[in-house]
């Protein structure tokens, strides 16, 4: 995401930096090509006019101009204005009620249905009870789709009775939450291809009988300036509280993401980056920012390992690492750990410096490391028990039948093995340098 406009934002950031002393002119030339940059990435044009006369009244004071790293502080200025541009401050729902309700509209093919089944996974934990509503009763498969997804997560689901209105079902869910003790409600409303007056009609009703203190629409970001014209009509019609941008990992131009706050002054809560029920982030203007402007979001990199890794495993990990007991088993449950961080595109733009890397050499390393990973399960789990505790049984007859068993070439076995062999000798010498270490501390 966002790889056109961090492509032509750090060419501007690399001629500013090759200056000792910046002079007006050279402030004025860079924000001409950081608005067109910008006007490139699909920013609604007030949108990008309005950002480069706040820059340039920042960036023209004597901070900048008279500054021993100009080129710097003019990033600085950047960075600071984007974040205002996404919104500031991280914005959150309104769980301040029990059931807090949630009501998610949109257009068809936004992803609504699938991101209501992704917010009852991550809600539904334990202690704490989700109910999916389906309120979209003029499309069969959008009730069986909802139904669907709150067996995967696990949530409370209630549909509609035969000839039953939205409101009415509107209203039978909120009794119905509070008899079964949901802690969040969230109403699957209808969708159109357009907004029209049925439909914004039927929302209000909705609206009227659930009253729900978060009001969020879902926005196909990919669509464009298009998006933005939706969220405004949609928060003049019925009333917004925040928007969550799907398809945010298909938009290399994010265009929509820049302006649709900045239009309809709603936050952006959430975005999609993924079709998997993990693929939800919350939204961190300042983090994006950074992203953006090729700075990468290591707290966010640290966010995501510690949702992922099991820290019980880790704790095993290490006591056996110490007595030297490291073997296949353990090479797997390592394997498993990563996969869990989510997609290598998704972790590779979190790293400072992702958007310099040539599109070809980002992909190539993305598809060697995910095909690795899967090749390297695949092999592992063709050996028996005893072969993972125990690789050095694995003799030239037993890695020909590992490799038949995986569907990988005898050399894939031979690669593996060896780079096991590296992660016992990384490990030992680990080992010897904290008992080293231990030694001069005494």
């Amino acid at each position: 995401m966002f790889d056109s406009l961090s492509t032509s934002l750090n060419k501007v950031f690399r001629d500013l930096r090759g200056y000792g002393k910046l002079s007006e002119k050279n402030v004025k030339d860079a924000l001409r090509e950081v608005r067109m940059a910008l006007l490139e990435a699909d920013v609604h044009y007030q949108v990008a006019r309005d950002f480069v006369a706040r820059v340039q009244e920042k960036c023209l004071g004597a901070d900048v101009l008279e500054s021993v790293t100009p080129g710097q502080q003019f990033v600085k200025h950047v960075n600071d204005e984007l974040a205002d541009l996404l919104g500031g401050a991280r914005k959150e729902f309104d769980f301040s009620a029990r059931p807090a309700a949630v009501m998610m509209l949109g257009l068809h093919g936004a992803g609504k249905t699938t991101t209501c089944g992704k917010l009852a996974r991550r809600w539904n934990q334990p202690g704490r009870k989700t109910l999916l509503v389906a309120c979209d009763i003029r499309r069969p498969a959008a009730v069986d789709q909802l139904q669907i997804l709150a067996g995967q997560t696990g949530a409370e689901f209630l549909g509609p009775e035969p000839g039953e209105s939205v409101p009415t079902l509107g209203a039978r869910a909120v009794q119905h939450a509070r008899r079964i003790g949901a802690d969040r409600v969230i109403y699957d409303t209808g969708g159109r291809f357009q907004i029209d007056d049925e439909l914004v009609q039927e929302l209000k009703e909705l609206k009227e009988a659930v009253n729900p203190h978060n009001v969020v629409l879902v926005v196909d970001s990919a669509i464009g300036q298009e998006s933005v014209s939706v969220a405004e009509t949609f928060n003049e019609a019925v009333g917004l509280t925040g928007l969550i941008l799907t398809k945010l990992d298909g938009d290399a131009r994010g265009g929509a993401a820049l302006s649709i706050h900045a239009v309809t002054k709603c936050p952006i809560l959430m975005v999609g980056v993924g079709e998997k029920a993990e693929d939800l982030d919350d939204f961190y203007p300042d983090r994006m920012a950074s992203r953006i402007l090729g700075m990468g979001d290591v707290v966010s990199f640290v966010e995501k390992a510690q949702a992922s890794f099991d820290i019980d495993e880790m704790a095993r990990m290490e006591e056996r690492v110490n007595k030297n007991r490291l073997d296949l088993e353990d090479f797997l449950m390592q394997l498993r750990q990563i996969k869990k961080l989510g997609s290598l595109q998704g972790l590779i733009d979190l790293l400072p410096g992702a958007s310099n890397l040539p599109a070809d050499v980002k992909e190539n390393a993305m598809g060697q490391s995910a095909d690795g990973m899967k090749r390297a399960e695949a092999i592992i789990l063709s050996m028996t028990p005893r072969e993972r505790r125990r690789p050095q049984l694995i003799d030239a007859n037993r890695k020909r039948r590992i490799a038949r068993g995986s569907g990988v070439e005898v050399s894939d076995v031979n690669e593996l093995l060896k780079n096991f062999g590296r992660a016992q000798k990384m490990a030992k010498s680990f080992k010897k340098n904290q008992k080293r270490l231990l030694r001069r501390g005494r």
